[in-house]
């Protein structure tokens, strides 16, 4: 029973810690995601070009 009256005090200290927390706006989350999107699409970009040319180079020297 005790473990229970933990439990429910927990739950109720988080609720009241979560109702002081200043969210974000919808604006603010859809700029912050569509910047995380881009920065990965342009990573992704330049990693891959790196690839080509490292696999292109190590064909060379092979000889393939």
């Amino acid at each position: 029973m005790e473990k229970i009256i933990k439990l429910t005090s927990f739950f109720k200290e988080a609720y009241s810690e979560l109702k002081k927390v200043t969210w974000l706006s919808r604006q603010d989350i859809t700029r912050a995601t569509l910047g995380v999107i881009v920065v990965v699409i342009i990573f992704a970009i330049y990693v891959g070009m790196i690839d080509f040319l490292i696999s292109r180079l190590f064909g060379l020297f092979l000889g393939r």
